[in-house]
């Protein structure tokens, strides 16, 4: 491994790259963190993770909206990063249905000028955010990478199976290695204000009722933070490489036939009933939740399940974090940040 790399991170000020860009610094990368700094949630929150990452000399943060024309292509040929993660989209399946052209300008065009950026200034290894809601309608669990996934529930969730193509072609074309993430509901300190463990919380310490939706009959494979970002970091490492003509890929192994492509889930592999998620919120806060249920939202899906098989036999890792353990921790991160 070389002394010293250069990263660059998009959505650096988010959840999970703010994570990611801490981790790299501390294993001595030099970080190119790109974030709009969009209102989408609280934008007070992405300042404050920002302005932690800024205290490390390594970091630069570079404020501009991903899908700004030239915008890669100059970041790129001036830094010269061995390693580019893309985080930065336009996150959410409800506000995909409100406001779908954000998704098209941030998930679609902004991935489209990161490629052609790296088309023009090649990395070592290029690893791009998918998400777990590319496996829409599927019904048979766990989620396996090899599974075909044609159709998807929301619009959030067809711009990210679209990256997942647009990478590929660009993988085949210009011999590009591209590993494609699949997260599964990630959580955890610094999260998201729309995602549900963050309201369930606020909820509860301001004594509102929670909205509990199909009537608490939801399973997610919820990942703490952490562990997502160690996979990552693992993963960073195992750039895929394009098969031989003719090589015979593992069954399990999501390697495209035809270019240095793959899929690998990122998720705990085990997955945790609403209503016992809901039940760690209530132990952590020692507050009973008044709970109000509700029919399944538009562009959900009743269920979602990692099949880690893939994560595992290239970095030896699957995330373990306990969901009562990580949901203490976010409570008691909660309520240190609020001060409540």
């Amino acid at each position: 491994m070389p002394e010293h790399r250069t990263a660059l991170v998009t959505g650096s000020a988010g959840f999970i790259g703010y994570f990611l860009c801490k981790r790299l610094l501390d294993d001595g990368f030099t970080v190119v963190g790109i974030d709009s700094m969009s209102d989408y949630y609280d934008s007070r929150l992405k300042h404050r993770r920002q302005a932690n990452l800024l205290q490390n000399g390594g970091f630069r943060a570079v404020n501009e909206p991903i899908e700004t024309p030239g915008l890669f292509a100059d970041l790129m040929k001036e830094s010269q990063p061995d390693i580019v993660v893309h985080l930065a989209a336009q996150a959410g399946v409800r506000y995909s249905i409100e406001n779908p052209r954000t998704y098209v300008e941030s998930n679609l065009l902004g991935t489209f000028e990161l490629l052609e950026a790296a088309r023009a200034h090649p990395p070592q290894h290029m690893l791009l955010a998918s998400t777990s809601s590319a496996y829409g309608a599927n019904t048979e669990m766990p989620y396996r990478e090899t599974m075909k996934t044609d159709h998807q529930m929301s619009f959030y969730a067809a711009t990210k199976k679209a990256n997942e193509a647009m990478a590929h072609s660009y993988a085949h074309l210009f011999d590009l290695p591209v590993t494609m993430f699949r997260f599964f509901t990630v959580y955890g300190p610094w999260g998201r204000p729309d995602m549900a463990l963050f309201k369930f919380v606020r909820a509860m310490l301001q004594g509102q009722p929670i909205d509990v939706y199909n009537h608490g009959r939801m399973m997610r494979d919820f990942t703490y933070v952490e562990d997502l970002v160690e996979a990552i970091r693992r993963l960073i490492d195992v750039p895929p490489v394009r098969a031989e003509e003719g090589a015979e890929i593992a069954a399990h192994d999501s390697l495209s036939p035809v270019a240095p492509w793959r899929i690998v889930n990122i998720g705990n592999s085990a997955p945790v009933q609403l209503m016992d998620m809901i039940e760690a919120v209530e132990d952590a806060l020692g507050i009973s939740a008044d709970k109000n249920f509700m029919e399944m939202q538009a562009g959900d899906v009743p269920a979602t399940w990692a099949d880690t098989q893939l994560l595992q036999s290239l970095t030896g890792y699957v995330p373990q974090t306990d969901i009562r353990d990580g949901v203490r921790r976010f409570v008691e991160w909660y309520r240190d940040y609020y001060q409540v």
